[in-house]
């Protein structure tokens, strides 16, 4: 079938492929820089550590700023539509000193700025709580030493300013999510006070000026990590809790939740109470363990939520970091992945199922939920593919393949 073909079967049931065409490429998905190096960073030679960590050991990891923008550019030359890139504070670019995190500024990340003009994608931030001699017996913003906390509320209001600065340089709002650590591994005797410190360390933050209409915090919660598996301070409770109280955005995460939750469910209730929903991107199988995205049912639902309810109300970012496969293309098959669920949405006659479940057909909705499946999505995916210049297929594995013999393992 061709897509000719394609586009005259979803034209009779109400779907206009050139429009989902259009509006598929303006859907910009964050791409996270961590899965391209392990969540290193350039800070030092150590991994990732305090409440996160990275497992395999494949070769061709990037060890310099240089090497993992050219993989990113690499990577992204292969995944159709505009994109953005999703920074850590760990990834600032040092001359002679490493300038501690609670001292960064835009100067450690101008490099990165002007890479992202050169290309035209967005940035995104994300203050870095873990992997720091400061993270002391599981916590940052929550720690009862007052010099602790100071440490990482500097920090907070530091990278509160480089997002400012990345949005305005690139002319782009940029989103800064909010994510810590902090917890206890056995059962804690107290679990009102380091809640109550948290609240009080980020006010702090949040209390520094900034444009809101160009920097956009997000708050994500957790149900537990490595080390902290009886006690996380920022518990979902506890994080819609302030974010709503504080107008800001509560950050869902896919992997940050009982394995037998529907986080799609989830979504249209953050929707109707903060008016706009930022979505971490995951594949948890026994729990956070960040495994590359794929074609699944959970993947599928997120998909069709964001669709349903317009995808200018969602900021959609990818996280997962996989060392077990080549880094480069776990991103490739993640993007293009969250973008096929997309398409697959887009080319769902909603309205019309909508209606029948209003008049409660229920029959004729199971039906055609079922049969819709089978419409040929691929036939317009391979268009989609073929305007942005991209291979369609799993060809681009095989261009992959020999980067990775090229460059990756001269490393």
């Amino acid at each position: 079938m061709s897509y000719s073909d394609a586009k005259k079967k979803y034209a009779k049931i109400g779907v206009d492929t050139e429009k989902v065409l259009k509006d598929l490429a303006a859907i910009p998905i964050s791409m996270h820089c961590w899965q391209g190096d392990d969540v290193g960073g350039f800070e030092s030679v150590g991994g990732a550590s305090n409440g996160i960590q990275t497992t395999g050991n494949y070769p061709g990891k990037a060890t310099t700023p240089d090497q993992l923008m050219q993989d990113i550019d690499f990577a992204m030359a292969l995944i159709p539509g505009r994109h953005r890139v999703n920074l850590h504070a760990c990834y600032g670019i040092h001359k002679d000193k490493v300038v501690d995190r609670d001292k960064l500024g835009p100067e450690q990340f101008k490099p990165w700025v002007e890479w992202a003009k050169k290309r035209g994608y967005g940035l995104d931030f994300n203050p870095t709580f873990f992997s720091h001699p400061n993270v002391v017996d599981g916590l940052t913003l929550s720690s009862p030493d007052p010099k602790i906390r100071a440490f990482w509320v500097k920090h907070g209001i530091q990278c509160l300013k480089i997002a400012e600065y990345f949005a305005k340089e690139l002319k782009s709002p940029c989103a800064i999510n909010f994510w810590a650590p902090d917890g206890y591994k056995d059962e804690p005797s107290d679990r009102l006070g380091p809640r109550q410190r948290m609240a009080d360390s980020l006010d702090r933050i949040f209390k520094t000026k900034y444009d809101k209409k160009l920097v956009v915090p997000t708050f994500e919660s957790k149900l537990f990590g490595i080390g902290v598996e009886s006690y996380t301070v920022g518990s979902h409770e506890f994080v819609m809790g302030y974010a709503q109280s504080r107008k800001i955005l509560a950050l869902l995460d896919m992997g940050h939740f009982h394995l037998s939750e529907n986080v799609a469910d989830k979504i249209s209730s953050f929707l109707m109470f903060f008016g706009k929903v930022a979505f971490h991107i995951s594949r948890p199988v026994r729990w956070d363990s960040d495994h590359v995205i794929r074609q699944n049912d959970d993947l599928r639902a997120a998909a069709q939520e964001i669709v349903r309810m317009g995808p200018k109300n969602f900021i959609i970012a990818l996280d997962y970091f996989d060392a077990s496969i080549c880094r480069v293309a776990a991103w490739v098959l993640g993007m293009r992945n969250m973008q096929k669920e997309l398409m697959k949405a887009m080319l769902t006659p909603n309205a019309q199922l909508k209606a029948l479940q209003d008049a409660g057909e229920f029959t004729s909705q199971l039906v055609l939920q079922e049969e819709y499946k089978n419409y040929p999505f691929e036939e317009v995916w391979a268009e989609f593919c073929k305007r942005a210049k991209v291979v369609a297929d799993e060809g681009w594995l095989k261009t992959v393949q020999k980067y990775e013999k090229d460059v990756l393992l001269k490393r």
